[in-house]
């Protein structure tokens, strides 16, 4: 059967661009499908434009530390509407980098919104996008990627429909003076970092004693005690939503602990679902999981062999980086003929928090349960903080087997923890052992030398302890 294309990807998020354009260099016609976000969640609604806003949150803290520099600077006041403009501007000129991109690599575009007519042909629905409706495509695929991505999920409780989610925060007309987020992980820790440093008063609210769970334990300890020592964050712990009333302007949040938040705004930062709807994945005959995620094998199969996916929609390891490595490992795999290797099993993590969170291997407790483990740590004030009233403490833990010595855990909590995790991370997937990092010498002054100056056991921990 001759079809219209050798691969159609569906969903032009980081992971589907990514699919696309190699497939397309090893000289397949390929066509992406993508109803609204070119780029996608990501660059969109996602990690580039909280980037962004992190970045704004902090400016306000490093005037106030710079008076300890002899700097006379006062601190302003935040235009909200003025950086959502500059914001979206920047998010614009993406969307049309990666058109750019794809169309520069020879991919077919169609904008709206796919379904399954049968196995290998796709119905194109005009996109939300389009101000008219437009008469429905049909295109046909030996291979499709489903590559749609996640969204975010609200608590099923009385007044949901009044909270928002990290969809809308992006787009708020104006900056909340108050506001009640729901959730420890990493959204919800990066969105209390961003409205507190721009100057709002914040509840987080949690079921967990202490936030980020799957994280290491000493690592959450660290953040939980970082928030503490801020004014602009109080925690709620082991506290849930019960429901949600408007009073007025107001929104009162009723917690299962007795306690009544007031705020402006309540956020929801409780997970996310895959975005599998319209896609007709029943006719099909698409098998799913428990918790709606596509099932797929190691090649990134469905149980229709020439029907894929990869990224947030397989519910893996939902994170950009991932989604690329999947989608590259795929195209390369049906159309270049040969195998490339993405490591799993060490894959780094950030959470953009102030102080932002730096993690990549096994926590402490997952290592204890292979063998013994030498546990390493330094707890400082970083250098920048000599001269300041703010004294932000840099955490750093290492994890060791002790068997083979290998280093199979670090873990960051302090300034420019990522940045260091990035680097820091290749050591970890290669191997090295505790040796190989003792050996390597130290960049003095900075706090990223303490990794490789750390010579004391701070304790010995295995299953039995």
């Amino acid at each position: 059967m001759k079809y219209d294309f050798d691969l159609i990807v569906i969903g032009a998020g980081s992971g589907g661009v990514r699919c696309a354009r190699i497939a397309a260099s090893h000289g397949a016609r390929v066509a992406v499908v993508e109803k609204q976000y070119w780029g996608g969640t990501c660059v969109n609604i996602g990690c580039v434009p909280k980037k962004l806003m992190v970045y704004a949150s902090n400016f306000n803290n490093q005037v106030k530390d710079s008076h300890g520099y002899g700097w006379d600077t006062v601190p302003g006041h935040h235009h909200w509407p003025e950086f959502i403009e500059a914001k979206n501007k920047e998010i614009k000129r993406l969307n049309n980098i990666y058109i750019s991109m794809l169309e520069r690599a020879g991919v077919n575009l169609f904008t709206g919104h796919a379904s399954f007519k049968d196995d290998h042909t796709l119905k194109i629905s005009s996109s939300v996008l389009s101000d008219e409706k437009a008469e429905d495509k049909f295109i046909t695929g030996k291979h499709i990627v489903i590559a749609t991505g996640s969204s975010p999920t609200k608590l099923d409780i009385e007044g949901n429909e009044y909270a928002i989610t990290s969809d809308e925060a992006f787009y708020l007309s104006k900056r909340p003076e108050n506001i009640a987020i729901i959730g420890s992980g990493y959204i919800a820790l990066e969105f209390a970092g961003i409205f507190a440093g721009l100057g709002s008063y914040v509840d987080l609210v949690y079921r967990q004693p202490v936030p980020l769970r799957g994280f290491d334990q000493d690592i959450r300890q660290a953040v939980y005690d970082a928030i503490e020592q801020r004014k602009d964050i109080i925690q709620h712990v082991k506290a849930h939503p019960k429901k949600i009333i408007k009073q007025g302007e107001q929104y009162h949040l009723y917690l299962d602990n007795g306690e009544v938040v007031q705020t402006d705004c309540v956020f929801f930062a409780t997970g996310r679902h895959p975005n599998l709807s319209g896609l007709n994945l029943e006719k099909i005959g698409i098998e799913k999981g428990k918790k709606g995620e596509i099932i797929v094998n190691e090649d990134f199969e469905t149980r229709i062999p020439h029907i894929y996916a990869i990224g947030d929609v397989i519910d893996f390891v939902n994170l950009t980086p991932v989604a690329i490595a999947q989608g590259h490992a795929l195209a390369d795999r049906l159309f270049g003929n040969k195998i490339r290797k993405s490591n799993y099993d060490y894959i780094p993590k950030a959470v953009f928090f102030n102080p932002p969170i730096g993690s990549i291997g096994l926590t402490e407790e997952e290592a204890a349960l292979r063998g013994a483990v030498d546990i390493y740590i330094s707890n400082f004030t970083s250098m920048r903080y000599s001269l300041t009233e703010r004294k932000v403490k840099t955490f750093i833990k290492m994890i060791v087997d002790q068997s083979s010595q290998k280093v199979v855990g670090l873990h960051i909590v302090g300034d420019d923890a990522p940045e260091m995790l990035q680097g820091f991370s290749v050591a970890v997937a290669a191997g090295l052992t505790k040796a190989v990092f003792d050996e390597t010498i130290g960049i003095h002054p900075t706090s990223a030398e303490e990794i490789v100056t750390l010579r004391q056991v701070a304790r010995v921990t295995d299953k039995q302890n």
